[in-house]
């Protein structure tokens, strides 16, 4: 074991317990023991008085050691006093130039100077300040020179010492002069009136006598702590000589000289790298070979472990000094096997050993393994970071941001349109350019969105024909790639693109498109190994392709499924003015409908529904309901009736999705239903398990109407309630589903209010209201469809209605149809006159004779001239053939074939029949001058 020298004390605890084997005496401990068996000096001398004989190593440093400490304590003595010296000079002239512009500038000395008598003034003055700033002087002179104050009164009224030169040109000036009262340091100083002219000068100093007084009352303590720094010094030295003596044995120059030349050639021959580090981390020793494997600086003893630049691992086992045997550390490029033992074994140093062997020819089986963790890291985030939507491009995307630049420089997918729009690749067609992505933006490759027809010789053509991946290491000898676009492919090879993977993307039978990886970075080329990473990669993101592309497909269809089944346009009314809106949710479509249908008596029924869900189902169901509460509604049913006939309807199809496992239930959908009279200006609201409607008044303000709420549609049984609305013309009727006013972070009551405040701001047309509503929802997309529906509310003027009161009597007819033809006149109807008058005729008589008073008929003319018939009776006509004998039975027969549409529709009180006649078209404008 190598003793190093000047290393001593306990080393801290930091291997493990457990017995070590005891080392071999080297040669440091063979001295030792011979200096013990030699006892002490002859004649009982001590260690420390052999030591400062000179007969060893340490008594040579002693003698040494104290001539320099004595040699130092003299010239640090000497420079002590010179530079007292030469502080108190400056710090004499500091303060008397500092006095003498105080007072010069104190108020009063200008006045003083030009009054009768200045000494009179300015002694006193002058005395006082001189005693506070512990000076020897200040003396006020004119600018001849003629002293006004002065320490000694009979040296009053004589010319001062000194040049006043500069401070009569007006600068200070501070000189060491001879004066009255012995050599001196003084500062004269001009005294300036307001316009700058000098009217008297200001001198004030410290004799030198004074000024080295400082330096003479510190030489004693100087000198006294030089002796005892003297002192401690050569304590100091004897103590140190002592701990070298007993680090050293009481060997001898020869022999240490001999140690250090076994000691060097030893370290300087092996060729295994040698560390000696010590207790505080302090790297001590490291040989030649250890600066080799290591990379260690010149100057690398001396310093910590830690500032050696080395790796985390290999820098924190040689702090820790544990005991290592055989521990593989990676540094630079080599392996290095190293073995490390604490030092301080048999009382020796604290500190630690270490040897290090190149192992390097394990490289080629790490790096293997680095690289096969990188690529699995690799097909790891692969599958969790692409396909993470069902959006074809995303996902083209997500592909690319994987690969660059872990695996390539640039990469970029190609799809065939077909793809794109969800339907299946057709070979042979051009392929879109879906994906782009590189370490740089200026690389010269096809942009995102450029058509792309790979020519036959390229190998991106030769990948999609053999469905395999290829693999051009140099694209500068790759002839058959520089065909596809020769300009093109200069400027990619200037750039340093030098290597090319071209993976089709298949899944199945099916190639979807084509991925490209380029490398330019690397001055190695694409290998075999990359080349089966990247088809595992593409392999691994086809599917999700695959997957976004039929969810594009199903989606369009259900897109497609449901625009056909919502209204394509509205009815024609003149009852409202109506606007909506349709929003699908962000995760498809759903199933939520609106419709508008027209009613008998200029009557218009607004309907709204959500079904549960979405998705083609969900369109389906929507599309089912929409038909059936169409087809209800021309039976001219009350609100709750109808919702009562469409519960039902949804019962049974649930019980026949029951019975097919496969089948969803459709019990939970809403719906609303409204009809709204412009004669009346009344509208009578149900609804089934939905959001109430909000009304608009004309002057703005908004409620929600307290509308009952019926259960959802499905559960059966369960009765609704109708609730009839007074609306005043110009009013807006808001009718929406549940995505409107309720998500995940919002409950329906938040919902409400913000719906009110974004109604109360709305401006007064319909559209107006719908774009306000869906404004405050921007940029937010619905977790769940919106359907909106905004009608303004038209009345239909007493200017627009006849109404009459019909006895049960026949003849009472003839009186209808007489006041009728004048109401038409009135008008403008002449043309209607006679069909209107058979009309009428025949339902009245009808009402008289099978019907039950009292009887009413009323005339409408709204976009059709409309006909109706109340009565109290609850049966109502049928249309039938009658045979050629019958005398009776073609009434309604006429009705039907001169009227658009006629029928019956029930009130509380009874029944009406109704009948409409389009209104004859405006003549031109000719036929009517004609």
């Amino acid at each position: 074991m190598v003793r190093l020298p000047g290393r001593t004390g306990t080393r801290p605890t930091r291997r493990s317990s457990g017995r070590r084997p005891r080392p071999a005496p080297g040669p440091a401990r063979r001295a030792r023991e011979r200096a013990e068996r030699r006892g002490p000096a002859p004649g009982g001398e001590t260690g420390l008085r052999a030591a400062s004989r000179g007969r060893s190593v340490a008594g040579q440093v002693f003698v040494l050691q104290v001539v320099i400490l004595l040699v130092l304590v003299v010239a640090a003595v000497v420079a002590l006093v010179l530079q007292v010296r030469r502080d108190s000079a400056q710090n004499a002239r500091d303060r008397s130039l500092a006095a003498a512009e105080t007072f010069a500038n104190a108020p009063g000395v200008r006045e003083a100077l030009a009054a009768p008598d200045p000494t009179a003034v300015l002694q006193p003055r002058v005395e006082a300040a001189r005693r506070e700033a512990h000076i020897d002087f200040i003396v006020v002179m004119n600018t001849e020179g003629i002293r006004y104050t002065h320490p000694r009164p009979d040296r009053i009224g004589k010319k001062s010492v000194g040049d006043i030169g500069p401070a009569l040109a007006g600068r200070a000036v501070v000189e060491e002069v001879d004066g009255t009262i012995g050599r001196l340091v003084q500062a004269v100083v001009p005294v300036e009136a307001p316009d700058g002219k000098v009217v008297g000068l200001v001198s004030a100093g410290i004799t030198t006598r004074n000024a080295g007084g400082l330096a003479d009352r510190q030489l004693p303590v100087v000198l006294g702590a030089a002796a005892v720094g003297l002192a401690l010094a050569t304590a100091g030295t004897a103590l140190v000589s002592r701990r070298l003596l007993r680090q050293t044995h009481g060997l001898g120059p020869g022999e240490m000289t001999r140690m250090y030349e076994h000691h060097n050639a030893v370290l300087h021959s092996v060729r295994e790298g040698v560390i000696i580090v010590g207790a505080d981390g302090e790297l001590l020793l490291a040989n030649d070979e250890a600066h080799r494997l290591l990379g260690l600086p010149g100057d690398a003893e001396q310093r910590h472990v830690r500032d050696l630049g080395l790796d985390p691992g290999t820098t924190g086992l040689l702090a820790s000094g544990r005991i290592a045997t055989d521990e593989v550390h990676l540094v630079g490029d080599r392996l290095l096997a190293v073995n490390q033992r604490p030092t301080d074994l048999d009382g020796g140093p604290s500190g630690s050993v270490a040897t290090l062997r190149d192992s390097t020819e394990l490289r080629a089986l790490s790096g293997r393994a680095e690289e096969a963790r990188e690529h699995l890291g690799l097909l790891y985030d692969a599958g969790v970071g692409v396909g993470t939507t069902l959006d074809v491009t995303r996902t083209a995307e997500e592909l690319v941001g994987v690969a660059v630049p872990r695996f390539a420089d640039f990469a970029a997918v190609d799809l065939y349109d077909a793809v794109l729009a969800g339907e299946d690749p057709e070979p042979g067609a051009a392929l879109q350019r879906t994906a782009f992505g590189g370490i740089r933006e200026d690389a010269p490759l096809y942009p995102v969105g450029e058509q792309i027809r790979f020519v036959l010789s390229s190998p991106q053509a030769y990948g999609l024909r053999v469905r395999r991946p290829v693999l051009e290491p140099r694209l500068e000898a790759a002839p058959g790639w520089r065909a596809q676009d020769f300009e093109r492919s200069v400027q990619v090879l200037e750039h340093g693109i030098h290597s090319l993977i071209t993976v089709p993307v298949r899944v199945g039978d099916l190639v979807l498109g084509l991925v490209s990886f380029w490398r330019s970075r690397e001055e190695e080329p694409f290998d075999a190994g990359e080349l089966a990473l990247a088809e595992e990669l593409v392999a691994r993101a086809a599917v999700s392709i695959d997957n976004a592309r039929r969810y594009t497909r199903e989606h369009g269809l259900v897109v497609a499924l449901q625009r056909s089944l919502l209204p394509r346009g509205l009815p024609e009314q003149q009852a409202l003015d109506i606007a909506y809106r349709y929003l699908p949710a962000q995760a498809g479509v759903g199933g939520d409908w609106f419709d508008v249908l027209p009613l008998s008596g200029a009557r218009v029924a607004l309907v709204v529904g959500d079904v549960v869900g979405h998705g083609l189902h969900a369109a389906a169901t929507m599309g089912r309901l929409r038909t059936a509460v169409s087809n209800f509604s021309a039976l001219d049913l009350p609100p709750e009736e109808l919702l009562g006939l469409l519960d039902e309807l949804v019962v049974r199809i649930d019980q026949g999705e029951r019975a097919d496992s496969a089948g969803v239930p459709v019990t939970g959908a809403t719906c609303l239903y409204a009809i709204y009279d412009p004669v009346s200006r009344r509208c009578a609201v149900a609804r089934a398990g939905h959001p109430p409607p909000a009304v608009i008044a004309p002057d703005g303000g908004v409620t929600f109407p307290d509308v009952p709420a019926g259960p959802p549609l499905g559960l059966g049984g369960l009765p609704f309630e109708t609730a009839v609305l007074e609306l005043a013309e110009g009013s807006r009727l808001v009718l929406y589903t549940d995505g409107l006013v309720e998500d995940r972070e919002r409950d329906i009551d938040t919902g409400l209010e913000e719906l009110r405040t974004a109604l109360a701001s709305a401006g007064e047309s319909p559209e107006e209201t719908c774009r306000a509503v869906l404004d405050v929802r921007q940029p937010f997309r619905p977790g769940d469809d919106i359907a909106l529906l905004v009608a303004r509310t038209r009345a239909l003027g007493p200017e627009r209605v006849a109404e009459w009161e019909v006895p049960g009597d026949p003849a009472a007819v003839g009186d209808v149809r007489a006041a009728v033809s004048r109401r038409l006149d009135r008008w403008g109807l002449q043309e209607l006159t006679f069909t209107t008058e058979l009309i009428l005729s025949e339902l009245v008589t009808n009402a008289i004779r099978y019907g039950a008073g009292p009887i009413r008929v009323r005339v409408l003319r709204d976009r059709a001239l409309i006909c109706e018939v109340f009565d109290s009776g609850s049966t109502s006509p049928h249309l039938r053939h009658a045979a050629d004998t019958d005398e009776g039975g073609r009434g309604l027969f006429l009705v039907a074939q001169m009227t658009g549409r006629w029928g019956t529709r029930y009130t509380p009180t009874g029944k009406v029949i109704w009948a409409e006649q389009p209104l004859p078209l405006p003549a031109p404008d000719g036929d009517r001058a004609g």
